[in-house]
């Protein structure tokens, strides 16, 4: 999901987004874990989804706080 979709979402919306992607970020070690991931790519993709939402969420806490 590319930065400008995440911005279009309210907080709420952001919260589950970021919820979502660490439960799956869980899964994906678990499989790594147990030997049972084949795409490790995808823990690439997940780790910088997170870290896309958590920017985005301190941006607005950035930008509600100054007003």
């Amino acid at each position: 999901m590319k930065a400008s979709e995440l911005r279009n979402k309210t907080a709420e919306e952001l919260s589950k987004e970021l919820l979502d992607s660490l439960k799956e970020q869980f899964i994906l070690r678990m499989q790594r874990s147990t030997g049972q991931l084949n795409r490790h790519s995808e823990m690439k993709k997940v780790r910088r989804k997170i870290a896309r939402i958590k920017t985005i969420m301190n941006e607005m806490q950035t930008v509600s706080a100054g007003e």
